[in-house]
């Protein structure tokens, strides 16, 4: 039997009946006109401020697919003024061409702030290792390409302690006080072959016998259908407002950024062989980060490239490189309900954490792609508070749970289990904070692609019944497919919880 995780909490808990402070604050200020019209006679006005009243508590209170009727308005007309604008629609240099330098990233959206550059010589090979700068952001990150095992065949003891593996990645996060964030993505499409085709070609016998040949050829149509591929990769991100302090010692300016980050993932490493059991920890160059990028708009090109890497080993002179200009789709459209780019369609929902917990492992149904051609991606944001941010939100949510719990019993209302539940893990956070532990506030977005020959509305619907089966609730991100996709396909560092400065 797998461990159940279910010790979280939200990230604020509410006064009376769930109502955070600034809602009750909304709410009883619109309640003024109402009592100052009462108080004058006006009987009329105040039964229309009472009207007024209701239709603020309702935008105020009632939330819709996971926002607020305010937070959609917002959003809505965002969205809007960007397609009246044509700010939504994106086209790639190089199909007008314009493109000044090849090293040059041309990505579409949140992505247009990326910059790469090329980290310290490390190892016999003295690779570089690629420090992903984003100007809009103002973050640097790093990205590995790991491999892991699994945890499907492995017991309950193993399982606990690759979950603490992870819960010791993040306190060693916080204890740099200089990464802020860890992004865990996944990437599982259905195998193309590539791989195959080449070993084949290189190992089979124009003279060998025929059944052999047909048999082995019927294997590889039966089968190839069920194998998947599967790539993952780990990014910690440092803000600039950190790393700038701590690179002046090291040289300032780029250089001396990248010494830093090149320090971090030094730390990061040993705590993914280490904890987590990760068997390879490849630093990504500039072009595997381009190639990772590339195949993460059009899945498709895997294929070719694959091969043309492999006539570059055999001594062709031939081009397997992918170059930053040319990283990104030929052209991009943000729509409300999905995300266009390529020849391909992709939509993302959010996946909500049970009330009764999550057993390790149990995300394995929303990354296994279900029709030919369809790719899913998953990523798992890990925002960590530093310790005075951590121990700040945590008296004030335990301070909250005892306002509630004294209006509660002055109004004579009963106390709900789910309240009280949730009230009880706030208070055992302070202790976990004083012995140590970081605080992270962690979420999760699940895409599908598929080609634009299909509906991916159909594709979404399986989507959202995959994570149902794994136990969690999903929500769609809809007017934000384009910012979700960035973030949960491409390993460049995006995340859904920073702002733009």
């Amino acid at each position: 039997m797998s461990g159940i995780y279910a010790d979280y909490t939200k990230a604020r808990i509410g006064l009376v009946y769930g109502l955070s402070g600034r809602q009750i604050i909304v709410l009883a200020l619109s309640l003024l006109p109402i009592a100052w019209n009462i108080s004058r006679g006006a009987w009329l006005s105040a039964a229309t401020f009472c009207s007024l009243w209701v239709v603020i508590a309702v935008l105020t209170i009632v939330p819709v697919r996971g926002r607020s009727a305010t937070g959609w308005i917002a959003a809505t007309l965002g969205f809007s003024l960007g397609g009246l604008f044509r700010w939504t629609r994106w086209r790639a240099l190089a199909t007008q061409g314009t493109v000044k330098a090849l090293e040059e990233p041309d990505l579409p959206g949140v992505l247009q702030g990326i910059q790469i550059h090329d980290g310290p010589p490390s190892g016999a090979t003295f690779t570089r290792m690629a420090i992903i700068q984003d100007h809009r952001a103002k973050t640097w990150a790093v990205t590995a390409a790991v491999v892991h095992p699994g945890i499907g065949l492995m017991e309950q003891d193993e399982r606990l302690r690759n979950g603490a593996g992870l819960s010791e990645l993040l306190d060693l996060a916080a204890r740099t006080e200089l990464i802020d964030e860890i992004l865990i993505l996944v990437r599982s499409v259905p195998d193309d072959g590539a791989e195959r085709q080449q070993w084949i070609t290189r190992h089979r016998r124009a003279d060998g016998p025929v059944a052999v040949r047909q048999i082995n050829d019927d294997i590889h149509t039966a089968l190839s259908p069920s194998n998947v591929r599967t790539e993952c990769f780990v990014t910690f991100v440092v803000p600039e407002s950190r790393l700038g302090r701590q690179a002046k010692e090291s040289g300032g300016g780029v250089d001396g950024r990248a010494r830093v980050m090149h320090g971090l993932a030094g730390e990061v490493e040993s705590q993914l062989r280490g904890g987590m059991g990760m068997t390879s920890v490849t630093w990504q160059t500039s072009p595997d980060l381009a190639l990772a990028c590339r195949t993460g708009f059009a899945p498709g090109d895997r294929a070719a490239i694959i091969d043309a890497l492999a006539e570059q080993n055999d001594g062709t002179e031939t081009n397997a490189e992918v170059p930053w200009a040319m990283a990104g789709p030929s052209g991009a459209d943000a729509v409300a309900r999905h995300y266009s780019h390529d020849a391909w369609n992709s939509l993302s929902s959010t996946v909500t954490l049970p009330i009764k917990g999550a057993a390790m492992g149990a995300l394995a149904p929303v990354l296994t792609p279900g029709e030919p051609g369809e790719r899913r991606s998953f990523l798992v944001a890990y925002p960590i508070l530093s310790q005075t941010k951590g121990e700040r939100q945590s008296a004030n949510s335990e301070w909250a749970a005892d306002v509630g719990d004294g209006i509660r019993s002055q109004m004579k209302v009963k106390q709900k289990t789910k309240e009280r539940d949730a009230a009880d893990k706030v208070r055992r956070l302070d202790v976990k904070l004083a012995r140590g532990n970081s605080l992270t506030l962690p979420y999760a977005v699940c895409t599908v692609t598929a080609p634009k020959t299909v509906a991916i509305a159909e594709y979404g619907r399986r989507l959202d019944a995959s994570i149902r089966r794994a136990g969690f609730a999903p929500l769609r991100l809809d007017v934000a497919h384009d910012v979700a996709f960035a973030a949960s396909t491409v390993p460049l560092g995006v995340s859904l919880t920073r702002k733009a400065d």
